[in-house]
Parts: structure tokens; sequence; C-alpha cells
């Protein structure tokens, strides 16, 4: 296990003590990809809807006003830990559509229509994705990275990230399942409760299936994400 790794910086020790343990591997997989707190964006405004929604006697513009009042609070904490302006208003920005659609429509599980939309879309996205040969997975990692289009010549990276892709369609269909049965008979709470149960804690199963799926298909002696290779197995030079 210890010789598939994510290929991180050296510290100049040794191979035994540069060498992560699986959590720790793992835990910089997910630090790549996304973080506790843009999963809090996400679950916790829906949340503040259905209980303003229900507390405010199943008023829309009650659980509207409760889940722009959270994602503000949210907004706010994280400008005071460093997140990129706008970065916090996009995800106010969703919120508030939310709010304005439910309201609009008159009906409260609207809130939650958007959400549907971006399931749906990015369910698409991901697989056409794989089909053409440009994962997503690849593409967010190499671009956090820093590497450009460098991963996509390496041939094992390449069939890594493209296999290491599909548990993310699979999340994002998983959630479709949940949310369109609920969506479709006005059950706010539960909808409310599925948005919370399912982001972190399945975006966490999600990574967790992507790594153990790159480990799986990097062969042995691959040096990592971060140093893709030649097919003739010769290290690829930054530009």
């Amino acid at each position: 296990m210890a010789d598939r790794q994510t290929g991180q910086a050296s510290s100049g020790r040794g191979p035994e003590d540069s060498a992560p343990e699986p959590g720790a591997e793992q835990d910089s997989l997910m630090g790549l990809l996304g973080s506790r707190t843009s999963a809090m964006d996400a679950s916790l405004p829906p949340l503040g809807f259905g209980i303003g929604w229900f507390l405010g006697g199943e008023s829309i513009l009650a659980g509207g006003t409760a889940a722009v009042a959270v994602g503000a609070a949210i907004g706010g904490w994280r400008l005071a830990r460093g997140a990129r302006p706008l970065a916090v208003l996009v995800s106010l920005l969703a919120v508030l559509a939310g709010a304005v659609i439910a309201l609009y429509t008159g009906n409260a599980a609207d809130f939650f229509l958007a959400r549907l939309v971006s399931n749906a879309v990015s369910a698409l996205l991901w697989l056409v994705s794989i089909a053409a040969r440009w994962p997503l997975l690849g593409v967010v990692v190499g671009a956090v990275l820093g590497q450009g289009r460098g991963w996509r010549r390496d041939p094992d990276l390449l069939r890594g990230y493209s296999r290491a892709s599909w548990p993310w369609v699979g999340q994002y269909a998983g959630r479709l399942l949940v949310f369109i049965p609920l969506w479709l008979g006005d059950a706010v709470l539960a909808l409310s409760v599925a948005q919370v149960v399912l982001t972190w804690p399945l975006v966490a199963l999600c990574i967790a299936a992507s790594w153990w799926i790159l480990r799986r298909t990097l062969p042995a002696d691959h040096p990592g994400l971060r140093h893709p290779r030649l097919p003739d197995g010769a290290p690829l030079r930054s530009a």
C-alpha cells in the first residue's frame, strides 16, 4: 500500500519516513477535492429552511429567511477563516436562489429544485468526461496540483482517474434517486434531512472509494499523483 502514494513533496527524509500512512493519504486527497466547510454550505442552509418552514407554520418565507440567515452566518464564519469572498458569495446566492424559486412557485419543496438540477447536470458531466477520456477527477486534481494537462500524458494516471471518477457519477445519481421521490411528494422535512445525510458523509465515502480505486489501478512502482510520468516510464518535466 505504501508504494502507491500521493507523491507528497519531499521534506528531506528517507523513504520510510516520507511515506504517508494510508489515513494521511486519504486526508490529503480530501484536502485536494474539498473540505467540510463546503459541505456545511450545502447541508446547513437547507436544514435551516426545513426547520424554519416547519416552525413558521409551513411558511415558505419563514423557511427562506432561516436558510439565508444560516447561509450568511456560515459565510461570515468562512470569511473570518480566510475564504475567498467570491466563493462565499456564490454559496449564499445559491441559497437565495432556492428561496426565491420556492416563493415564486408557492411550493416549499421547490427550494430544493435547483439542487436536483445541479446533481443531474453533474452526473451527466462526469459521465461525458469519462467517455471523452478527460475524467473530471483528473481535471480537478491536476488543476489543484498545478499540472495543467500533464496528467493526461501518463497512461496510468489517465486510466486511474477514469476508473476513480465512477464513484462520483454514483454519488450524484444516488442523490437523485433519493431526492426526486421526496420532491415529487413535497416532503420538505425529509428533503432537509436527506440533504444533510447525503452531503458530507456521502462525499467522504465517494472520496474514499475514488482513492481505493486509484491505489488499485496505479502500478506498484508509480511515483504518485504529484509525479506524472511518460509512457516509457520517464518522469514528466514541468514546463
